[in-house]
């Protein structure tokens, strides 16, 4: 079915706490999207985070949860927080993330968790945690002790004591009885974590909303991930990177991105069932999962661990098609989307096509040259895939506009579109345009259905500070924005059955 939906990260939401949450400002949200005949809700990957480093794509953990998205008004209302826990929470932003106020804010209140938990007289919680502890022990077990040690060392885990470092087995029994305590209350706040999305997944699942993730391809070198899986991964014997990651040379960097994670060692046999754990994690959190830097399942650019520039760097074989053979054997019906953006060579294309992977298709790459090659391009686009008029990697259509767009381009998009493009309804033009295309699926972002500008971008790549911080406000999610994304999701069929039967005789919205 032709759908749409709107690109908004959790911590973007309306949150009194800091940071957006799997509260009741989630829950508004999912109603404007039902109320707007939306069927698709993107929201970036839900990876932990940390205050110096806020971007979900750089992660202490490919598998965990991030805790600072539980909604302190949810565990008030099951009982683990109280009133007098939230009273003292400091006058947060309404439009931007604190991530600093706001991690320090939760860690305070999050602390009181683990004692009420234990006094908790609902049994089925209990036991709910005990079976949750049970199946995630992969990598719950890791997960829960590398943050505490985390804690214990105050260091990096490369910084750590060589024989936790390297995983001694009698040093690791030691420590896990020394650290009891801090390994249980990082297993409950996941055990919450789970609790709390899940809730929200079927409230969205029960109104037609899908979900749909993001699913990193590198992960980061100060994770657990690395510290428990270092043969997964090229390392030296005392665990430092050999090479590492990152994209070559193009138009826009003359010495490529250095992305410095480590890169995997496909010919080590436990690399692709590690990878098989991922993505049954990420099929039990989504609807559908965006596989992230797809190509890099082709092959990946490799560079040596001391250059200062990607510029030095070769293309090295991934997985290819064995990856997702074994995928579509464990998982039959899981629904991907590939980010297929950049430079895409024909056996890309290839891994691509033969198991029928949706694309994606940027409008804001489009209008930059011959009209008859432009993928980009409404009629140039394919039916399997996904249009959007930018991800969270670009800026807002508002922001592009006043700041990147030449005069060709502006006459282009003038000429495609037969309007006077202008600052203040270029978003509208480019939405419909989307909404309008043959492409399945369109995803908007939620700044460009505001028709914001380059101060409500969510990251600049290229940006290490500043990037994250965008959040939408209640008084945004108006029932007039509702009314016109409604008129326009039906006028363009993607309207699903459920949404079309809702009340039409508006006059002022036909």
């Amino acid at each position: 079915m032709r759908s749409s939906g709107i690109l908004l990260p959790i911590a973007s939401l309306p949150s009194p706490y800091g940071i957006g949450d799997f509260g009741p400002g989630a829950y508004l949200f999912a109603d404007f999207l039902h109320t707007a005949g939306q069927h698709l809700w993107q929201i970036l990957p839900l990876n932990p985070i940390t205050a110096g480093n806020p971007s979900p794509y750089t992660s202490t953990s490919a598998f965990a949860g991030n805790t600072y998205l539980l909604s302190p008004a949810l565990l008030k209302d099951c009982g683990l927080l109280t009133d007098s826990d939230l009273t003292d929470a400091p006058a947060f932003p309404e439009n931007s993330i604190a991530y600093e106020a706001a991690i320090d804010y939760k860690d305070a209140v999050f602390a009181k968790i683990p004692e009420r938990f234990q006094r908790h007289p609902d049994a089925a919680l209990h036991s709910r945690f005990t079976e949750f502890c049970q199946q995630n022990a992969s990598w719950l077990d890791n997960y829960a002790m590398y943050r505490a040690c985390e804690r214990r060392f105050t260091a990096p885990w490369n910084q750590w004591p060589q024989d936790i470092r390297d995983r001694n087995i009698q040093s690791l029994k030691k420590i896990q009885e020394q650290l009891e305590t801090h390994i249980t209350a990082e297993k409950l706040l996941q055990f919450l974590f789970i609790d709390q999305w899940q809730q929200l997944k079927r409230y969205c699942n029960d109104r037609h909303i899908l979900l749909i993730g993001d699913l990193p391809y590198f992960v980061d070198y100060y994770s657990a991930d690395v510290w428990a899986h270092p043969d997964l991964f090229k390392l030296t014997p005392d665990k430092t990177p050999t090479v590492v990651s990152g994209v070559p040379p193009d138009y826009f960097s003359t010495t490529g991105q250095l992305w410095k994670t480590p890169v995997y060692r496909w010919k080590n046999k436990d690399t692709i069932p590690w990878w098989m754990s991922r993505f049954d994690q990420n099929a039990g959190l989504y609807d559908i999962i965006r596989l992230d830097h797809f190509r890099g399942f082709v092959n990946y650019w490799e560079i040596p661990a001391d250059e200062t520039t990607a510029a030095n760097g070769t293309w090295q074989p991934g997985p290819g098609a064995l990856l997702f053979e074994q995928l579509f054997r464990r998982h039959p019906s899981i629904k991907l989307v590939a980010e297929d953006l950049g430079i895409i060579t024909p056996d890309v294309q290839e891994l691509k096509q033969r198991f029928h992977l949706p694309g994606m298709k940027i409008l804001l790459f489009a209008f930059s040259g011959d009209p008859t090659k432009d993928p980009y391009l409404p009629f140039n686009m394919e039916k399997n895939s996904v249009v959007y008029t930018g991800t969270h990697d670009n800026n807002t259509i508002r922001g592009w506009f006043e700041n990147e767009v030449d005069a060709s381009v502006q006459q282009r998009i003038n000429d495609y579109t037969a309007e006077n493009v202008t600052v203040d309804n270029v978003h509208w033009v480019f939405i419909r345009l989307a909404l309008g295309s043959v492409a399945d699926n369109a995803v908007i972002p939620m700044q460009d259905l505001l028709g914001l500008g380059a101060e409500a971008r969510t990251n600049t790549p290229s940006q290490s500070i500043g990037n994250w911080r965008w959040r939408v406000t209640v008084p945004q999610l108006s029932s007039e924005l509702e009314r016109i994304l409604l008129l326009l999701t039906r006028t363009y069929g993607r309207a699903w059955p459920s949404s079309r039967k809702k009340e039409s005789t508006d006059k002022a919205a036909t």
